[in-house]
């Protein structure tokens, strides 16, 4: 199945008016002082995300998945498992290894039993080792991890995210759907063309499975049919919450906070995309939510002129 076939404005999926949206959405680690964790300021955004009515997504990328510690990562995973008390959450699975590396499965499942242990449910991030098999056995791995884990939710990460990361042909996105315990897969390509093609399948193959857009800079395409875990949603959990209330009660108010929200990933999302955690700390600082604006060590930074565009979208948010 190509994936390069560029549709007519015809082969679009229609709009789904007054569709309830399943939100999920990146928690962002905040920090005191260099790679000092501000717990107070984590515990506060997971609760006020939950409270919202969206479901929060520890050690994704926006928690640094990548640059914490093991312990950190057990941490985060004790915090928001007290936090939840038994309502839903979503944790990532990261394994690290290098180019050429063979799938290793036992490090995958250390990481599935750790958030299992949490009561979480995984979210697989890539690595080499599962990225660079043969199609099949792309599909397989994703099966095995399955039928060690219960229910899990696969990822596509483009490159512009990380140097592990693929977005797999259509051939292997129908492959996950074919996996029972996989409940849907986040996309993140940044393109509508590759993000509708996932929807005509979904809808053609397997109408429960949940296309979760992680297109920040399209997040309209929940009008499409998609559900989402973003990044963006870690700056205003309550504001996608409102959005998302409004589009199932056909309240047109929708657009108007959605282009806001927009205009936000926009600035947020632009390369180099990975400083987007910045600018989400500068944002979550300057609403009071967090105590500095520091990002983890190893992270690109946003300069200081952003502080007063975000600034003034927060204030546009918030009126």
């Amino acid at each position: 199945m190509s994936q390069l076939t560029r549709p007519n404005i015809d082969e679009i999926p229609a709009i789904r008016p007054r569709r309830t949206i399943s939100g999920m959405s990146a928690i962002l680690l905040p920090l005191l002082s260099g790679t000092e964790i501000d717990w107070e300021g984590f515990r506060g955004h997971v609760t006020r995300t939950a409270d919202a009515g969206l479901v929060p997504a520890v050690n994704m990328d926006t928690g640094y998945a990548n640059l914490i510690s093991e312990s950190q990562r057990e941490q985060v995973l004790a915090e928001t498992q007290s936090l939840m008390d038994g309502q839903p959450y979503v944790a990532g699975v990261f394994v690290k290894d290098d180019p050429d590396a063979a799938f290793d499965f036992d490090a995958y499942r250390t990481g599935l039993d750790q958030i299992l242990k949490y009561g979480g449910t995984p979210i697989i991030f890539q690595s080499y080792g599962l990225t660079e098999q043969a199609d099949d056995d792309i599909v397989e791995a994703y099966a095995k991890i399955g039928s060690h884990a219960g229910d899990f939710l696969g990822f596509e990460l483009g490159k512009m995210f990380a140097p592990f990361g693929k977005i797999y042909s259509l051939d292997v996105y129908k492959g996950l759907m074919g996996i029972e315990t996989c409940r849907g897969a986040k996309h993140s390509s940044l393109s509508r063309e590759l993000e509708w093609q996932r929807l005509r399948l979904r809808d053609e193959t397997r109408p429960d499975f949940k296309v979760l857009t992680g297109n920040d800079l399209a997040i309209d395409m929940v009008m499409y049919g998609s559900d989402y875990l973003l990044g963006l949603s870690t700056f205003a959990p309550e504001a996608f919450a409102r959005r998302d209330a409004m589009w199932a009660a056909g309240d047109a108010g929708f657009y108007e906070l959605n282009d806001i929200l927009q205009y936000l990933g926009f600035l947020a999302f632009r390369d180099p995309v990975p400083a987007y955690k910045h600018n989400a700390a500068q944002f979550l600082h300057a609403r009071g939510w967090i105590k500095t604006p520091l990002t983890y060590p190893g992270s690109p930074e946003r300069p200081e002129s952003d502080v007063a565009i975000l600034q003034n979208i927060l204030d546009r948010i918030s009126e």
